[in-house]
């Protein structure tokens, strides 16, 4: 099946794959390092197995690329999280072929973003997205099997969330346009991206019902939300502004740019709110005003508490936040201090009364005995 030939002190091999040949160096001057590599090959062949330098070809650029077109073609929601994860793992791995990319130097990977300061669940992000590159390479042949990728045990999970103070802290250090929104977000606890596209579309002015879409969120599942009086003053005004710069804008939640008054009064063919002008900015300047340190998505894990102590029933809680899974919901279902506080109050209150409750008791079963001994 194969062959042994020289390039200058060099051995060589030469076999053939699907009818098509091959040639591979076998680095090395002597013939027997040669033929050893060239029985290896034709045993890989006759079982069946694809040659390894099949797979020695195969760059990392090539399984960046399965995972890239996967997702765009399924039109998966997490695309821009990949992204941020494959910014990673292109420092590391750009240039190496996919033999090269062990369990070995995975972990290396993991000890290097460590080092970093990376954290364990952003790690994890990028772990996962490296598997799925691999599973896609193994399953067009691009690699051999999926090496053993453990994930790093997570220690991270945030328990942010808003006293109500702090959040009225926050918004009156906002700048305006990011006012309205926030409150929308502190009231449903809807996702940052929802509300950014949110559209006009997707508002009923008559009964002021806002309805998301099936297959425009993160659980592809539609859902509404009804306003209440304060949220319909904010979509009134937002809507009122259309008319005030004389701009027309599909979107509810517009960014800066859209209020700025000294540019031409004309309709603005996009307005860019799924990437909002220095909003991060905006957002950490007035939480230092504030005097605090919160994530937006604090808002969201604020909103499923608020709505659980208030009494709403958990499912209803549920539909309206968009969780579709009890775990993650149960998860941002936050206990805080001052629900420990209210439940030793609680338990002390309760104490007390059963205290004075079996003090009654004692002192009736004494007084009953002490009249007995007296007959």
């Amino acid at each position: 099946m194969g062959s042994l030939y020289q390039r200058g002190k060099i051995w060589w091999i030469k076999y053939y794959h699907r009818g098509k040949p091959e040639r591979e160096s076998s680095k090395s001057e002597s013939k027997m390092v040669a033929d050893r590599l060239l029985k290896k090959r034709e045993g890989e062949i006759v079982e069946g197995k694809i040659p390894s330098l099949v797979y020695e070809r195969v760059k990392y650029k090539e399984l960046r690329d399965l995972i890239i077109t996967d997702y765009t073609i399924n039109r998966k929601k997490s695309l821009d999280r990949v992204n941020v994860s494959l910014a990673h793992l292109d420092k590391q791995f750009t240039g190496w072929n996919v033999l090269e990319i062990t369990s070995e130097e995975i972990n290396q990977y993991k000890i290097k973003r460590l080092d970093e300061g990376a954290a364990p669940a952003s790690i994890n992000r990028e772990l996962s997205c490296l598997k799925r590159m691999f599973s896609l390479a193994v399953a067009a042949g691009k690699a051999p099997a999926v090496p053993t990728i453990k994930q790093l045990q997570e220690r991270n999970t945030r328990k942010g969330f808003f006293e109500h103070g702090q959040f009225l802290a926050l918004r009156d250090a906002l700048p305006y346009h990011l006012k309205g929104l926030v409150t929308f977000a502190y009231k449903t606890g809807w996702r940052r991206e929802e509300i950014l596209g949110l559209q006009w579309s997707q508002v009923d002015q008559d009964n002021w019902i806002v309805t998301l879409d099936p297959g425009s969120t993160k659980s592809d599942e539609g859902r509404s939300y009804p306003l209440d009086e304060e949220l319909v003053e904010i979509f009134k005004k937002q809507w009122a502004m259309r008319k005030t710069t004389g701009r027309i804008t599909p979107y509810v939640f517009p960014n800066k740019r859209y209020y700025r008054k000294n540019e031409p009064r004309k309709p603005i063919k996009k307005v860019d709110t799924g990437k909002m002008n220095n909003f991060n900015k905006a957002w950490k300047a007035a939480c230092k005003e504030a005097g605090i340190d919160k994530l937006f998505h604090d808002l969201r894990r604020t909103a499923v508490r608020n709505m659980v102590r208030a009494g709403i029933p958990e499912r209803v809680a549920m539909q309206i936040s968009g969780h579709k899974t009890r775990s993650v919901f149960d998860r941002y279902d936050i206990v805080s201090d001052r629900d420990l506080k209210e439940a030793s109050a609680k338990l002390e209150q309760h104490l007390s009364f059963q205290d004075r409750h079996n003090l009654g008791t004692i002192k009736s079963f004494n007084d009953k005995t002490l009249s007995e001994e007296g007959r």
